[in-house]
């Protein structure tokens, strides 16, 4: 019985990495079950026992990503010290998550650039999650005397757009490098130098002088 239980938490496990692979390359409606089954290794009758169709995998592929980016923020924002600190875990978490799963990023420009046609619902509530920490952060640090006031929305977008648009674009920045050498794609740029440098930006703005 413990056998049957691993092994059905094993095909899950591959079905939602095979799907989250190729939505992120081919879009949600390019990529069909047969797909997903013949990447993943299970037969088509197994995904549907599993998540009944493919929005209901795309679901799960969607709400895991954004739930396990929100659980590690909140795990390191633990270790803060300070609003400023909590900034830079915030900036500096999200950048490391994107950096260790590219799929999520571009799952989410996908989306995004749909206006969340097919998990509209799903899509808001998972990325106002994700708002929220950043909000609370900006709000309490306000009202500490640390962060002058601020339209948090755009904070979100500067922090979040920056990182998931720098991950998605690497190879086509790697390319443009070798057609004109002159032009800095930032191709060799780390994922910790962005974070730190969008952090110092953002805070030169927020900062109490």
């Amino acid at each position: 019985m413990a056998k049957q239980k691993r092994d059905a938490e094993a095909s899950k496990t591959k079905i939602i990495s095979e799907a989250r692979r190729l939505f992120s390359k081919k879009g949600y409606d390019a990529t069909t079950i047969d797909d997903i089954a013949n990447a993943s290794g299970n037969n088509k009758a197994l995904i549907y026992y599993y998540f009944k169709n493919k929005l209901g995998l795309y679901s799960a592929v969607m709400s895991g990503l954004f739930d396990s980016i929100y659980e590690e923020v909140i795990q390191a924002s633990k270790n803060s010290t300070s609003s400023v600190d909590e900034l830079r875990i915030f900036i500096q978490t999200y950048a490391e998550y994107t950096a260790q799963h590219p799929y999520f990023p571009s799952l989410l420009l996908r989306e995004l650039s749909d206006s969340g046609a097919h998990l509209p619902e799903m899509m808001f509530a998972s990325m106002r999650k994700v708002f929220l920490l950043l909000s609370d952060i900006l709000q309490r640090g306000k009202e500490k005397g640390v962060f002058n006031d601020s339209i948090a929305m755009v904070i979100h977008f500067m922090i979040v757009g920056t990182l998931n648009l720098m991950v998605t674009t690497q190879e086509l920045r790697e390319k443009a490098t070798l057609v004109d050498g002159n032009i800095d794609t930032c191709s060799n740029c780390s994922i910790d130098e962005v974070s730190h440098y969008i952090f110092q930006l953002i805070i030169k703005s927020l900062e109490v002088k």
